[in-house]
């Protein structure tokens, strides 16, 4: 299944992804559904939902049971039942079928017509018969009052075969040289034709006469005069009685009252491809208009696209599930295409499992992060001035930060910093003429950013000649340019890893700009002289010692700063006192001379006192003038002896035995 989202319309299209082939056995589809992901993850809604070389037309069945679909090669028609999600049955045909008509309310009758000027009428059980028209058909309708099957094609005459009689009728005969297209009103029985000259005739099978004329040519030509080619009727449809969809070979789509000679909206699809189908929306006012390249879908109001289908192989025909929001189109490829729009309608019964899974997918895509949101911490709204904002609808908090609308980010922004564009834009100028200057003369000069880095690298470069060197390769020229790479020094991890970096003294960072300015170093290829093992260890060894030391001493200064940053903050928090109900705070040297001035008794009970009653009325007091101990660590340690004590085993019956002396 494939989700997309054109026009924020979400459409899963069910028919994506891969199909397993039908010579697989039973254990090798499973080897297969097991290992590969896009055949795990596909949805076959409908098993066998496929033709062997392509698809062209696609009916539902009237009591919705079924699904009838014709394709090649070699013709055939397939017949799915909706209800156990499979085929039902398969017919081959002699030839192509053009379209066909479904005449009961399931399958059971069926007529079509076939592109060598035949019509074939099949009952449940196969072809019933077969008879031959005097010219190539193009499109047929049943007429279910008259029980008329009206068939036109490439002739100005509208054949009428009655299927009560059994024979064939006097035909219509129209103004036009051949008719493309026909339809039947479901509600008055009109039926109406598309014409090769671009007009619509409308005839009542009543009083069997034309009873009006659209030129929807003429209408075409006026709102585009540049059309490609001559406008004529390729698609017709009835929303209700009096409205009716016409589509065109340019590429348009009229929408009429039939009680008006005028269109009230005219879409054009801009693609200049003959219009194949027009459909209604059964409850919102929306059209679906289908040419071989793409499937519109617009508010019939004012022609105001809502979403769209393009394909990657041709369509040749759309049929809509009815009420719900699932269509299948016919198509120049062996799978028949399905998609569901849920904004459209719900799932059908059949297919009730959509629903759930769509809300599961909406639900597990609801933190998307779309592109018109910018992300900003709490400084950065802090220095804009947004931090009022925290818990109101306009921030959405994600991670360490929130999302903004970037509308008003870059307001914000510009309120902030109103002269940003002007520093900007002198920061630019400034570079361009840096770099004209480079471009002329170019001399031995450390870069303006990180240069202690800079000099590190060079001497190292010197020491171990490594193969590549930073400072020339083009993917770290940032690091040497750009400021907002400037490595902070005043940082506590810099200040940590610092003594662990650095090798170069004072004096040595100045010999190293010394000899980089004056050209003194050594070329590549000429090998410095080295060293003796002993001396190096002796080296490292006074290396590793002397940053150890930098190490701890930076950790006890940064140390001594928080706590002087902690103290600080104490010492602006009032201190907090508790009082007895009664009592009137008069400071700290009020709860000094309280405790000084408190009896005795009071004392006792507050101090760790022990009286003891002797005889004759004699009393014993002890109490101890050092602070008082934690007796809570006290019983730990004794608890923890008493513990020690009861696992300690005996070491009786063993008896040391010296060795022998050899």
């Amino acid at each position: 299944m494939q989700v997309s989202e054109p026009n924020d319309v979400k459409i899963y299209n069910l028919s994506a992804g891969k199909s397993l082939p039908e010579w697989l056995s039973e254990r090798k589809r499973r080897a297969l559904l097991k290992k590969n992901v896009d055949i795990k993850r596909r949805i076959e809604l409908i098993q066998d939902f496929d033709m062997p070389g392509l698809s062209t037309t696609i009916k539902v069945s009237k009591d919705g049971n079924y699904v009838l679909a014709t394709g090649i090669y070699k013709p055939r028609i397939k017949c799915f039942d909706v209800n156990n999600l499979s085929l039902k049955f398969e017919r081959c045909f002699d030839s192509e079928a053009v379209t066909f008509e479904i005449l009961s309310d399931d399958y059971s009758k069926l007529v079509f017509l076939q592109c060598d000027r035949y019509v074939e009428f099949h009952a449940a059980y196969g072809r019933y018969y077969r008879l031959r028209i005097p010219k190539f058909g193009r499109d047929m309708q049943y007429h279910p009052s008259s029980c008329d099957l009206f068939v036109v094609g490439a002739s100005p005459d509208i054949y009428r075969l009655n299927l009560e009689r059994g024979q064939f009728m006097t035909p219509y005969s129209s103004a036009a040289s051949e008719i493309n297209k026909c339809s039947v009103n479901p509600v008055h029985n009109l039926f109406v034709c598309g014409t090769q000259e671009g007009r619509v005739e409308a005839w009542d099978p009543r009083v069997k006469e034309r009873v009006g004329i659209l030129d929807c040519a003429f209408t075409c030509v006026n709102e585009n005069k540049e059309l490609q080619g001559f406008p004529s009727v390729t698609a017709l449809k009835f929303n209700d009685a009096i409205q009716l969809g016409v589509g065109t070979a340019t590429g348009q789509v009229l929408l009429y009252d039939i009680r008006s000679d005028k269109p009230f909206i005219v879409k054009d699809h801009m693609y200049g491809l003959p219009i194949k189908n027009v459909e209604f929306h059964y409850q919102q006012d929306l059209i679906y208009s289908l040419d071989s390249s793409v499937l519109k879908i617009w508010d019939k109001n004012n022609g105001k696209l809502c979403t769209s289908i393009e394909a990657s192989t041709e369509f040749n025909n759309l049929c809509l599930v009815p009420k719900t929001g699932l269509f299948f189109l016919a198509n120049e490829n062996t799978k028949i295409q399905t998609y569901f729009i849920p904004s459209l309608g719900p799932a059908p019964k059949w297919a009730s499992f959509l629903d759930s899974l769509t809300e599961e997918l909406e639900e597990s895509n609801a933190e998307t992060v779309y592109d018109d949101y910018k992300f900003v911490t709490k400084q950065e709204l802090e220095n804009l001035g947004l931090d009022h904002l925290i818990g109101s609808k306009l921030l959405r908090a994600y991670m360490h930060g929130y999302f903004l609308d970037v509308r008003l980010y870059k307001k914000a922004k510009t309120v902030a910093n109103p002269f940003e564009f002007e520093e900007y834009k002198k920061k630019k100028i400034r570079e361009t003429i840096e770099k004209d200057r480079e471009a002329r003369l170019q001399l031995n000069k450390l870069p303006k950013v990180n240069k202690d880095l800079a000099l590190k690298l060079m001497d190292l470069k010197q020491k171990k000649k490594p193969e590549t060197n930073l400072l020339q390769d083009t993917r770290f020229s940032a690091l040497f340019e750009n400021p907002d790479f400037e490595v902070d020094k005043n940082a506590e991890e810099y200040r940590l890893l610092n003594p662990v970096l650095s090798r170069l003294d004072k004096t040595q960072k100045k010999e190293l700009k010394q000899k980089f300015l004056t050209q003194e170093f050594e070329p590549m290829e000429e090998e410095l002289e080295g060293k003796n093992s002993s001396e190096e260890e002796e080296e490292s060894s006074d290396d590793e010692h002397t940053w150890t030391q930098e190490v701890k001493k930076q950790h006890k200064i940064i140390q001594r700063e928080h706590k002087q940053r902690e103290y600080e903050e104490a010492k602006k928090q009032p201190a907090m006192y508790e009082l007895k109900q009664g009592e009137d705070f008069k400071g700290l040297q009020g709860v000094r001379q309280r405790a000084n001035k408190a009896s005795l008794g009071d004392r006792v009970q507050s101090e760790d006192v022990t009286v003891k009653y002797l005889s004759v009325g004699n009393r014993e007091m002890t109490f101890s003038t050092r602070k008082r101990r934690d007796n809570r660590l006290e019983d730990k340690n004794k608890r923890h002896r008493e513990e020690r004590k009861k696992l300690m085993r005996p070491t009786f019956g063993i008896k040391s035995k010296g060795f022998k002396k050899r």
